[in-house]
Order: C-alpha cells, then sequence, then structure tokens
C-alpha cells in the first residue's frame, strides 16, 4: 500500500484536551497518515485550520521531536519568540526537551494546512505554556494535570 487515497482516510475532529480548552479548537480536523498507512515509529499527520482556528494550546514535548511543513495557505507559527508568518514549503522544527511552546493559527480568510511528523514515543508529557496545565500519554490515554503533577479537580479550569 504505497500510495495513501487521502479521500479514504477519516477525518479526527475534536480534542482529547479538558474543559474548556476543548472547544477551543473548533475548526481544527486532521488526517492521520501514517496510522492510515501502517506506520508505528513515527506519526505523521495532515492539520486542517479553517480560517481563525488554532492548532493546539502552546505546547512542547519532553521526548518527542516534531516536524512541521505548511502545504496550503497562510499560518502563523506562535511561539514563546512571537509569530511568525509561514507559507507553504516552510518548515519548522520543534527538539524534544526544548521548553518553546508552539502552535499554528490561521489568521487568514483561506483554509490552511500543515504536515506533522513526530515521534511515537509510548511514554510521553506536553506541558503547556499559557495554563497551568500538562499531559501525560500512555498506551492507556492521556491524564491530564496541573503542571505540577497535582491532579484536576472535577469541572476545574486550569488557570
Amino acid at each position: 500500500m504505497p500510495r495513501l487515497d487521502l479521500s479514504a482516510v477519516p477525518e479526527k475532529t475534536g480534542s482529547i484536551y479538558p474543559a474548556p480548552y476543548a472547544a477551543q479548537m473548533a475548526g481544527r480536523r486532521s488526517l492521520r497518515l501514517g496510522q492510515a498507512g501502517g506506520l508505528t515509529q513515527f506519526g505523521v499527520n495532515l492539520v486542517i485550520l479553517d480560517p481563525g482556528a488554532v492548532s493546539s494550546l502552546r505546547h512542547w514535548h519532553l521526548k518527542e521531536d516534531e516536524f512541521v511543513m505548511v502545504t496550503q495557505g497562510v499560518l502563523h507559527l506562535v511561539e514563546d519568540e512571537g509569530a511568525t508568518e509561514m507559507h507553504p514549503g516552510d518548515c519548522a522544527a520543534f527538539p524534544a526537551n526544548v521548553p518553546n511552546g508552539h502552535r499554528f493559527e490561521n489568521r487568514s480568510a483561506a483554509e490552511g494546512r500543515f504536515l506533522v511528523i513526530g515521534s511515537k514515543m509510548p511514554d510521553e508529557e506536553a506541558t503547556y505554556s499559557d495554563v497551568d496545565l500538562k499531559v501525560r500519554m500512555t498506551r492507556d490515554g492521556a491524564v491530564f494535570t496541573r503542571r505540577d503533577g497535582t491532579p484536576l479537580g472535577t469541572g476545574e479550569t486550569p488557570g
């Protein structure tokens, strides 16, 4: 199966973030291309952002490297140093354990897309730069806590 039929790859919508952050991901969807191709050692996703949508909360990974390439539209990469306008063919790399929170924003009136490639560590943590939130990913799923590891209360909004 060397060639993937993108029209046959289901779009993933929604978010694993706790409320109220999940709602902030409206207008974001992705195609899990690596999974569709049977890859297990790294992930490959095509992320689609409607006008006004964001890719994620600003975050950085403890163990996983990430590489991104804009494939369509004009997107803004927002990181600790500010925002950088990115066009098709522009790339960015985020080495593991570098605490520079990043995300993409679509500030344009047209759809934007980017390809993201990352390691698939079996046990990973990500820290969110703008809110008191951290996630630990294991084979069993995601557990969100405060940055110091203390649990979130039921229905609590991390600040």
